[in-house]
């Protein structure tokens, strides 16, 4: 069985996906923009936008009843590779050192509303 994760802490869903799904232990969140979800924005700058993501998908898994600390695996999407290092610094506050998941990270042509980063995050719930 399947349950729909929303929350009104991370923005909606911009087409035919929702959230976050949890099933059978695990949470899988959508990719997160780094849409501030009080005022539908982008901040500015890779520091800045890799933040807002990762608050984002932050604020779904406290819906789901879980923490940062869960995530297993992430997948961030970058629009360009040399904002690479800058958006590391931002990750590894939210993870710090030996708590860090397993992680791709690959440049794309575009992302959605040209957005500079996008992160989705895959978690157990025990």
């Amino acid at each position: 069985m399947k349950q729909i994760i929303s929350t009104e802490h991370a923005p909606a869903a911009i087409g035919p996906y929702v959230q976050a799904v949890k099933t059978e232990g695990m949470v899988f969140t959508s990719g997160q923009l780094p849409i501030d979800p009080a005022t539908g924005a982008f901040p500015e700058g890779i520091e800045a936008q890799t933040r807002q993501s990762l608050q984002n998908v932050k604020a779904i898994l406290a819906e789901a009843g879980i923490g940062m600390d869960r995530i297993i695996k992430t997948t961030v999407f970058l629009s360009d590779m040399n904002n690479f290092a800058a958006m590391n610094g931002v990750y590894a506050e939210f993870f710090g050192e030996g708590g860090c998941p397993a992680r791709s990270a690959v440049e794309v042509a575009r992302l959605p509303k040209d957005a500079l980063v996008e992160i989705e995050a895959i978690a157990v719930l025990s």
